[in-house]
């Protein structure tokens, strides 16, 4: 095997691919809720993708990540035995999870991928683990059998009711805090509107929460000011002071902001290269 390699990839829904890579210097050092950043082609642009998962025994690191731009589409073209141009990391801050008893993880959508090292961490230290996720279909669930194994406490939730419980995953919590759970915080992975209200309803239980943040990012060392946010006023960097932040103090509403400055970009981005991937599959029939 050589570093970089993919060595497995399976696809865990229509739009969500799980790679294992051979990185064993990044395994080895690698902790619930660091990230990479990767290049899918020599001429590509770099992203951040949370680990989820690694083994310092085989130097596998496990990415999961949703096909949505022009970086995913060209990562999802390669196959088993590819080699990645660039892989580095582990970068950010670990998830600090020392003294914690009982925590409700809460995930959404391909959030769920950054949420399970955590999970698995925390049942692995011998905490009680209450996992809520959700999803807007049964056919977008990943990483059900896995959440399971080391949970206490699993609960589902989809938009649609095609599968667990019909609603969001603000219900879910509300209802195990009101049934009387105590948590010594809750740690919340997603959406960035799905993270705002979880943290509007446990600010109302005065209970701990972190969320983890993934917003662009482009050296991952904290000089070019990409990832910058706004948290309890100050201006931080997720690359280099998080990603995970007090979800009590993260503004929000200029995150979301910021998270839509580039939708045209990106969408021309995609288009383009539909276009040259298309072209090429042409090109070799």
């Amino acid at each position: 095997m050589n570093n970089n390699q993919i060595i497995t990839k399976v696809s865990l829904n229509p739009t969500v691919t799980r790679m294992e890579i051979y990185a064993p210097a990044i395994a080895k050092k690698a902790a619930p809720g660091q990230f990479i950043i990767l290049r899918a082609h020599h001429e590509g642009e770099r992203i951040p993708l949370t680990i989820a998962d690694y083994n310092e025994k085989t130097g596998m690191v496990t990415i999961i990540f949703q096909i949505v731009g022009a970086t995913t589409m060209y990562l999802n073209q390669l196959n088993e035995g590819d080699i990645l141009p660039d892989f580095v990391g582990p970068l950010g801050k670990p998830t600090e999870l020392s003294g914690l008893k009982h925590v409700a993880v809460v995930g959404g959508g391909v959030g769920c991928a950054i949420a399970y090292p955590i999970a698995k961490k925390l049942h692995e230290m011998g905490c009680i683990v209450d996992s809520i996720v959700g999803f807007r279909s049964q056919d977008l669930v990943i990483l059900e059998d896995e959440f399971k194994a080391v949970s206490d406490h699993y609960v589902i939730m989809s938009d649609d009711g095609s599968t667990g419980h019909k609603g969001l995953v603000t219900d879910a919590l509300k209802k195990e805090i009101e049934a009387g759970k105590k948590y010594d915080e809750v740690i919340t992975i997603g959406p960035l509107i799905m993270m705002k209200f979880v943290a509007l309803l446990t600010k109302e239980y005065g209970i701990k929460t972190t969320c983890s943040m993934n917003p662009i990012m482009i050296d991952g060392t904290g000089m070019c000011g990409g990832c910058r946010l706004s948290v309890d006023g100050k201006t931080v960097f997720a690359c280099v002071d998080g990603p995970d932040f007090d979800a009590h103090k993260v503004d929000f509403d200029s995150a979301i902001a910021r998270s839509r400055m580039y939708t045209d970009f990106e969408k021309h981005s995609r288009e383009e290269a539909c276009r040259l991937m298309n072209q090429a599959t042409k090109d070799n029939t």
